[in-house]
């Protein structure tokens, strides 16, 4: 084998043991950002029974992960996890929503915890929210394993004002009635919003595509209040010509 060969081999590996390292280093910075945004909470009682709650906040740097890691797994093309990730981003409406995704194991007396909205609660910094939207497949009672999403509001309802900035914390708290193995004992799964690389944010075409639809959106709530402002200075425009008319039918007496 001549030395022309050899170091082409020799080059191809390294390249390939390179390739393999990012990999891996790769998979287990997306591993690290997972786990990062998963809570898990689990009690036993006396009896045996167990229930279990894990509480999942999407977040950039989460949803980036996860879609890489199905990417990965289902082979997919960049064009597949571009639609994927729009489908999955167009359910969750992170534009008005706190996101959580929540798992449920009931092992033991049957959980009843309807309605799962007065289950669960919010605090974003100092303030308490109620979900705004949830999965109703949580209302009905539980042995076993369930899973479905929360949303929370993203805005103050009264002025618009965002309830979130990076300075804050999230703090999920569920009622100790949801379980009666967790006997009224409350279970909290807190997120330093911060602790996200500051650098997080949702890209590629299913990005482009999501801004397309809420400027689409906003363009139609600017045009149906531009008709309605058109109209209602038609109208100003019309009574200004009946008072103008009134006026000089006074003044010709």
């Amino acid at each position: 084998m001549g030395k022309v060969t050899k170091t082409l081999i020799c080059a191809a590996v390294m390249i390939l043991l390179c390739a393999a390292a990012n990999g891996v280093s790769a998979a287990a910075g997306r591993d690290a950002a997972l786990a990062r945004w998963t809570k898990t909470e689990s009690v036993k009682d006396d009896f045996g029974g167990t229930f279990t709650l894990k509480a999942t906040l999407y977040t950039a740097e989460y949803i980036e992960a996860l879609m890489r890691n199905e990417a990965e797994k289902n082979m997919w093309t960049a064009s597949e996890l571009e639609d994927y990730k729009y489908n999955f981003l167009k359910e969750l409406n992170l534009d008005d929503n706190i996101a959580v995704h929540i798992e449920v194991e009931e092992l033991g007396p049957t959980a009843h915890m309807a309605p799962f909205d007065e289950m669960l609660a919010m605090w974003i910094g100092k303030t308490k929210h109620s979900p705004s939207d949830y999965d109703k497949r949580f209302n009905i009672p539980l042995q076993g394993k369930r899973d479905g999403m929360v949303f929370f509001p993203r805005y103050d309802e009264k002025t618009g004002k965002p309830l979130l900035n990076r300075k804050m914390s999230l703090r999920l708290v569920v009622n100790g009635a949801v379980s009666p193995v967790i006997n009224n004992r409350e279970l909290r799964f807190t997120w330093d919003v911060e602790a996200e690389d500051a650098t997080s944010t949702i890209s590629g075409t299913a990005a482009d595509r999501l801004e397309i639809d809420r400027l689409l959106r906003r363009m139609e709530k600017l045009t149906a209040e531009k008709t309605d402002l058109e109209s209602r200075l038609t109208a100003k425009n019309e009574e200004i010509k009946e008072v103008n008319e009134r006026i000089e039918e006074l003044r010709n007496r």
